[in-house]
């Protein structure tokens, strides 16, 4: 590495040659440094980076995770992640150098996001908590996993906030078929929301439905992508999980409302999306509909779990539901349990029949 003085800007540059990891040289600078201290800092950090050395700063060590992971995961899960490092790590544990962050500081970082207030005096949510400490364990667990640091001080400290929220709401049949009669004079948003409560498909899912997905013969949809907006740029990426791709049956009558609606949509082509609105749009729609239909307002991701309780309350196994939604079958018994019938008296007496008891 060399550094020197600029003469015309009167600032120090730094230039500095590494082999990458396909062992090939390479070269790069810096430049604009007020003092040369500041260059040679700079070029103390960059060494440390080249040679995955943890004496380097967290927000270092952080660009070397973005490196490493951004590929690894969908856009829209990294814009998340990048928000929570930038936002809420970053201005914290940036300066530190990684190898010293000591539990105490993340036990006093925790403290400062559960007293957070916004305006409104209203704190985080104890999900958003949890999923921010997740974050900055992922970080540390990297750099133990793959650069050789010695212990996860976040691991140490232990989570802050919880999993999910524990109130879960949904719609019974009656109260989502009220829902829909408010929803006829607009027919997208009365069409969206039969699929997204008759399939039980999710936001993305049913924003992602192209006229290709559709078998009317077979009276199937295919779930295969999700639908997402960064940035600005419609995305279109795979399900949330392996096991959503998945081909759902549909009713006789949602195939005859879908077949009619995509008639409706003049000149849409196979690969068109056919609900070409907005998160943003379903969510005004639902309250206004809620309104009008004088039912309990319910977020949109709720409807799927009206359509999951449908299901329980007629009589399908968390295997059959599981595979009609997308979920892992445990999943569907640990998060609805409460809503499957309890059969711990059915279960004594057969028991009880096992060992011999009564009629005998």
């Amino acid at each position: 590495m060399a550094v020197y003085k600029e003469p015309d800007t009167n600032t120090w540059r730094v230039i500095y040659r590494f082999t990458d990891w396909m062992g090939e040289r390479k070269q790069t600078s810096k430049r604009g440094f007020l003092t040369k201290r500041d260059a040679l800092a700079w070029e103390r950090e960059q060494l440390r980076k080249v040679n995955a050395d943890l004496d380097m700063t967290f927000d270092s060590f952080v660009g070397t995770y973005t490196a490493d992971m951004r590929s690894r995961v969908k856009e829209n899960t990294w814009e998340t992640k990048e928000h929570i490092i930038r936002t809420k790590l970053l201005p914290y544990f940036g300066k530190r150098k990684i190898c010293e962050i000591q539990p105490k500081e993340i036990i006093a970082w925790q403290n400062e996001m559960i007293d957070y207030r916004d305006e409104k005096g209203n704190p985080y949510s104890p999900v958003y908590l949890k999923t921010v400490h997740n974050q900055l364990s992922a970080v540390f667990n990297h750099a133990v996993k793959f650069y050789g640091l010695s212990v996860n001080p976040a691991s140490k400290v232990g989570n802050m906030g919880k999993s999910k929220n524990k109130e879960m709401l949904f719609w019974t049949k009656e109260e989502y078929q009220k829902f829909a009669d408010a929803m006829m004079d607009k027919p997208v948003s009365f069409y969206a929301f039969e699929m997204l409560y008759w399939c039980g498909i999710r936001e993305g899912e049913l924003l992602a439905l192209t006229p290709a997905d559709f078998d009317f013969e077979r009276k199937t949809v295919s779930i295969s992508k999700s639908y997402q907006r960064l940035k600005g740029k419609d995305v279109i990426t795979t399900p949330k999980t392996p096991k959503s791709n998945r081909v759902i049956n549909m009713s006789q009558f949602l195939c005859d409302e879908m077949q009619e609606y995509i008639k409706m949509l003049y000149g849409i082509e196979p690969g068109d999306r056919i609900f070409a609105i907005t998160k943003s749009y379903l969510h005004h729609e639902m309250i206004r509909g809620a309104k009008e239909a004088k039912v309990k307002r319910i977020r949109i991701h709720d409807i799927r779990h009206s359509h999951i309780s449908l299901l329980i309350d007629m009589g399908f196994s968390a295997i059959a539901i599981a595979d009609r939604v997308g979920h892992e079958s445990i999943n569907i018994t640990y998060n609805y349990a409460h809503l499957f019938p309890s059969r711990q008296i059915e279960m004594a007496d057969k028991l009880g029949v096992e060992r011999g008891e009564g009629g005998f």
